[in-house]
């Protein structure tokens, strides 16, 4: 096992861990944050498994996920707004 699959695995227990619970609890406003931490781990997830290999052909899909996520965001807390 290499540094950094120890390193992905690390991150992802004690990142989405936590991104999970918040999640899961708490108002809209705590569950978008959570949301956000989420994605924020996801992309840092998906970016040591791509160094890993050293193929820089797999850092594709964190990178799309790093636009999307924040344009999801916005879709988010514009629901989220009150309406006057």
């Amino acid at each position: 096992m290499s540094v950094w699959a120890v390193a992905t695995i690390a991150l992802a227990v004690g990142g989405l861990g936590p991104a999970l619970y918040v999640s899961a609890r708490g108002d809209g406003l705590d569950r978008l944050i959570g949301l956000e931490l989420g994605c924020v781990v996801a992309t840092l997830v998906l970016m040591l498994l791509s160094h890993g290999p050293a193929r820089s052909s797999y850092l594709i899909a964190p990178l799309v996920l790093a636009v999307l996520s924040f344009a999801g965001t916005l879709v988010f807390t514009r629901a989220l707004a009150d309406r006057p």
